[in-house]
């Protein structure tokens, strides 16, 4: 194959720039036209607004008039509502009031009636109860003098029994002791005996004068030993009778002392 032709570069060719083309003065007005229009348009919106602006004060008036007029009507309205309301609300309450009143007085009555039916039912029971009352306080106390009674009259045989016992002991120890000063009396005037013999036989008799003098003083022993025993019998028994005082003493203060427990509780219950 052979070689291929390489294509030619293209020319660029300038054409030169056309001549500018004439100008030719004209004579026109719309310069002065547009003037006039745009100062005829001006005072034409000027009015306009005058206008407007007195339109507006007009209607504004107007309108506040209007306004004033309304807000008048409306607050004739609203004071007329407000009395034929406070009318009505005066006439419905007067009218509660007398519903109220008439209600709370049968109420009141009713409640009259319920206080009365309770407070009779309530004065049964009181009398019921303080019936009951008596009637149990009545054999309480019936049972309290019976146990009175009986411990008394225990207490009487006990003291009774005890009385005896202690003198029956004190008689015993009378007697014994009246042995016991026999008897010692017994030994000294034995021994006093067999002393005086002794004597009389290691000194010989010494005369009616000395044994005279031993026989007074035998005599005064026996006196002093006998006064003594009285001393001590009478002793004895002014100890018993003091007792027996005692004990009779005790026993009617304690039958005192019951019958002031036993009234007391008595004047306790009626009160």
């Amino acid at each position: 194959m052979g070689k291929k032709k390489r294509a030619p570069s293209p020319r660029t060719v300038y054409t030169p720039a056309p001549p500018p083309p004439e100008t030719h003065k004209v004579k026109t007005y719309s310069y002065k036209n547009q003037r006039k229009l745009m100062k005829y348009s001006g005072r034409q919106t000027r009015r306009n607004m005058q206008e407007s602006a007195r339109l507006d004060r007009a209607n504004e008036s107007h309108f506040a008039s209007q306004d004033i007029r309304r807000y008048q009507a409306q607050g004739s309205e609203n004071r007329l509502g407000i009395k034929v309301t406070g009318q009505e609300n005066r006439r419905l309450a007067r009218v509660e009031g007398r519903e109220s009143r008439k209600g709370y007085r049968v109420q009141g009555s009713e409640a009259r009636k319920g206080y009365r039916v309770q407070g009779k039912q309530q004065r049964k029971g009181m009398r019921t109860v303080g019936r009951q009352d008596r009637l149990t306080q009545a054999q309480l106390l019936a049972g309290q003098e019976r146990q009175i009674g009986l411990r008394g009259t225990e207490e009487r045989r006990a003291i009774g029994a005890r009385g005896t016992e202690e003198r029956r002991a004190i008689g015993a120890r009378g007697t014994e002791q009246r042995k016991g000063i026999a008897a010692t009396g017994t030994e000294q005037r034995l021994t006093q005996s067999q002393l005086l013999a002794g004597q009389e036989r290691q000194i010989g008799l010494r005369g009616g004068e000395e044994r005279l003098t031993q026989g007074q003083l035998l005599s005064g022993q026996e006196r002093q030993i006998g006064m003594r025993g009285q001393e001590e019998r009478a002793t004895i028994s002014r100890g018993a009778e003091e007792t027996r005082k005692t004990s009779q003493q005790q026993e009617l203060f304690r039958r005192f002392k019951e019958n002031r427990d036993y009234d007391q509780s008595r004047s306790a219950y009626r009160s």
